[in-house]
């Protein structure tokens, strides 16, 4: 992270690291371009509103990585949260009166209690004992993830609110902002309607343990994905200046491999969700075989046969491994390719940094699998996930096309 920011503030040219008056205007238009100094200096991202300074504008960008940087800690939270199976601890949603934790003993009392009447505490109950000071825990664990993601929600909304009623937003950004706005509401209402399929079983496909759905749980990191992806994109957008790559041969190609990474990664870790929500992780416990077998036993055991492909913990955690390889040969070639190019040196460190944190994932996977998911592998590999998507999106920023 510290290279990351270290790069980010380092100038790509000798323009950029004098840099623009902090009071000069900037027209309305999808790309500025200015003449500095007989050179031109190029500002790349959403519509730039007029009376806006690049200060201004630098600050709504490090607003949205700050927001970014949130839903990445949500994620990760969240992963421990299911982790530490923790997530069905608290029975009930209410935005407002769901702040306040318990104060006292009674309070704690009166929460367990409503725990116990839930399939979780009775099944659990016939495993170990569920005691008030183990519930504590697990409920304390789900409230701060429900609390953090309530902050995100203030973060964005109250600044977002600021910035859009002093004109800083031009009319293309507000609809950046509306829709990621759209994607924070709902992600809190799909977390509790995946909550709810592990209240009740009548919601959920498995019915042997109860669990949220996997279906549901795929939705709710997927829309996390999403929305750290738009707060990522746009910062980057408002805070880099970036390097004119147009005249670097075969630019195109290496374009099309880094946006093709980032589909990879992104249906990886899709699937990754699926993985997590059969507890698909606890089966063929070893690498790189299944068992003794290349391809595993079990694969096609349900009827209708698609639902082996979301409901079948063998076939999942099959197509999870086979999508982490396509991830990882996307990487690598990206990297082969691009490390011969001249590109700028905030690319160049995007583009090893993706390599280092693909294969990074890769063995912090192997390893989680072999070692049967303990709480702190699998939260490393889930923030990986994210880590490694970050490195993707930055290289594709920096090497988007730069308008003539």
């Amino acid at each position: 992270m510290s290279l990351l920011l270290r790069s980010l503030i380092r100038p790509t040219c000798a323009v950029c690291a004098r840099g623009p008056p902090s009071k000069l205007l900037l027209l309305p238009s999808a790309a500025a371009s200015l003449r500095l100094s007989g050179k031109r200096f190029v500002v790349l991202g959403t519509s730039l509103t007029e009376g806006q300074t690049v200060r201004q504008r630098k600050i709504i960008g490090a607003w949205l990585l700050g927001c970014a940087g949130m839903v990445y800690g949500a994620v990760a939270l969240g992963g421990v949260t299911r982790l530490t199976e923790s997530g069905l601890s608290i029975v009930n949603w209410d935005l407002l009166k769901g702040m306040k934790p318990p104060l006292s003993e009674a309070e704690w009392e009166q929460e367990f209690h409503k725990y116990k009447q839930f399939p979780e505490f009775q099944f659990k109950g016939g495993q170990e004992e569920i005691t008030l000071e183990k519930f504590k825990f697990i409920w304390s664990m789900e409230y701060l993830h429900r609390m953090w993601g309530r902050a995100i929600g203030l973060a964005f909304l109250i600044p977002c609110g600021y910035f859009w009623a002093k004109g800083r937003f031009s009319a293309p950004m507000k609809k950046r902002m509306a829709f990621a706005g759209v994607l924070l509401v709902s992600q809190g209402l799909i977390g509790w309607w995946m909550v709810k399929s592990g209240l009740d079983p009548s919601q959920n496909s498995r019915s042997d343990v109860p669990s949220v759905s996997q279906y549901r749980l795929a939705a709710h990191l997927s829309s996390a994905f999403v929305l750290y992806t738009v707060f990522l994109w746009t910062g980057l957008s408002h805070i880099l200046t970036p390097y004119d790559h147009t005249n670097v041969p075969k630019i195109g190609r290496l374009r099309g491999l880094a946006h093709s990474t980032k589909t990879w990664i992104f249906l990886t870790a899709v699937m990754g969700a699926f993985v997590a929500g059969l507890d698909a992780g606890l089966v063929y416990n070893s690498w790189p075989k299944y068992a003794d077998k290349w391809i595993p036993d079990g694969l096609t055991t349900k009827e209708p046969k698609w639902r082996n492909l979301f409901e079948n913990q063998v076939t999942v955690q099959f197509i999870h491994r086979n999508l982490a390889y396509l991830t990882l040969a996307s990487v690598t070639a990206t990297w082969l390719i691009g490390r011969r190019m001249a590109l700028g040196p905030r690319a160049k460190v995007a583009l090893h940094g993706l390599m280092v944190m693909g294969y990074t994932q890769a063995l912090l996977g192997i390893v989680t699998l072999v070692n049967y998911v303990p709480v702190w592998l699998g939260a490393l590999h889930q923030s990986g996930s994210m880590a490694l998507i970050t490195f993707a999106f930055w290289l594709t920023s920096e090497l988007r096309r730069v308008p003539k």
